[in-house]
């Protein structure tokens, strides 16, 4: 399998003429707003999996989704039902106020699975953290819920091709209930902003380690762009390999584009 990396949660998994799409976003950065996974990649696309509906996971799902006729994967708090069909949030529609179709859908709950093809996918607890972001001086916060676009629909999947099972767990706080998990590869945030603040830290990302305890762990959504500045959700990605490799777990850091074969 070959793991390729995009920033923030968007990744490409590619194996035996599968490839999954992960959380196709949009760069926040203002000086590169365009798709996390390079357009050149949408038309071989056999799955998407959206694991929540914010902007740097779900601005291009559509799009994505459009180009390939991929299965499109989600969990079931990113839809409603709208006079008798099940909706996805818009990707870049306004707050709650906007909710499309999408072709292929499958939406599932925590601890249903499905196989689509030669992939199988289970949905695993995740939840959001509350957001901070400064802006000019002042913070806006949001906490995730019922009205709230900030999170919804947060769920993580566990994404099998073959003998090969990759534990995505997109933006959420550290949970207990991963103890029963198990996964060959897992992906996880670690650029918490600290008291729970929209993910993981580097330390509630090792604990997260320590209860899955896979054989490769990729760390995520840290360092990135978000609008006029370079760096934010700023997290120490060293620190974090080299705790992660004293539990027993090999620590690959990608980069933008950068990839993975196992």
């Amino acid at each position: 399998m070959k793991i390729t990396h995009y920033l923030y949660n968007a990744f490409l998994l590619e194996a035996d003429g599968t490839k999954v799409a992960i959380d196709p976003g949009q760069n926040l950065w203002i000086f590169k707003l365009e798709s996390l996974i390079p357009e050149s990649e949408w038309p071989s696309v056999t799955h998407l999996v959206i694991t929540h509906g914010d902007p740097d996971h779900h601005w291009q799902s559509d799009r994505v989704a459009k180009a390939s006729g991929a299965h499109v994967i989600c969990g079931r708090g990113l839809t409603r039902v709208v006079d008798g069909s099940r909706l996805v949030v818009d990707p870049r529609g306004r707050a709650l106020t906007s909710w499309v179709p999408f072709d292929n859908l499958q939406t599932l709950e925590v601890g249903d699975s499905i196989k689509l093809d030669d992939v199988s996918i289970e949905a695993v607890k995740a939840e959001h953290g509350p957001i901070a972001i400064p802006i000019l001086g002042f913070t806006f916060k949001a906490q995730p819920g019922p009205n709230e676009r900030v999170g919804i629909g947060a769920m993580g999947f566990r994404i099998t091709i073959g003998d090969t099972s990759v534990l995505n767990l997109g933006d959420t706080v550290l949970l207990p209930e991963w103890a029963d998990l198990s996964a060959d590869v897992l992906m996880l945030p670690i650029g918490g902003l600290g008291k729970n603040t929209w993910t993981m830290d580097v330390d509630e990302a090792l604990e997260a380690v320590k209860l899955i305890a896979p054989r490769y762990v990729i760390p995520c959504h840290y360092n990135v762009p978000l609008f006029w500045k370079r760096k934010f959700a700023v997290a120490d990605d060293r620190r974090f390999k080299r705790e992660a490799e004293l539990l027993g777990t090999e620590c690959t850091i990608l980069h933008y584009g950068e990839s993975l074969t196992i």
